[in-house]
């Protein structure tokens, strides 16, 4: 696996930003805007924190749901609703059986 600990969603972000990166003509003494969208998003997403576990499950809505996960950093990534006892993170859309797993919620986001 060349790309270990990266999730899809920040797999496309980071190729995305190198694709309008590379694709923006060049601009003598001065980066395109485009170029400078891409170096900020590729930057935030490599100082982002990174989900351990990549599991995912479908809520009742039926919509696929990101399982609760750590962060390389302990901290709070985005769309985090909530952070479990066991220290991970949920992405829950609903309250009810959130961290059911993980010990209970610690702290609603």
């Amino acid at each position: 696996m060349p790309h270990a600990g990266l999730t899809r969603a920040r797999r496309a972000v980071l190729a995305c930003a190198f694709t309008a990166l590379l694709a923006a003509p060049p601009v003598a003494g001065k980066p395109s805007r485009a170029a400078s969208a891409a170096a900020g998003a590729a930057s935030v997403a490599a100082s982002a924190p990174r989900l351990v576990e990549d599991g995912h499950y479908r809520n009742v809505d039926g919509a696929i749901v990101h399982s609760p996960a750590h962060t390389d950093t302990s901290a709070v990534p985005a769309g985090a609703s909530a952070r479990c006892r066991d220290g991970s993170f949920s992405f829950s859309a609903h309250r009810r059986g959130t961290c059911s797993h993980h010990g209970g919620v610690a702290r609603w986001l």
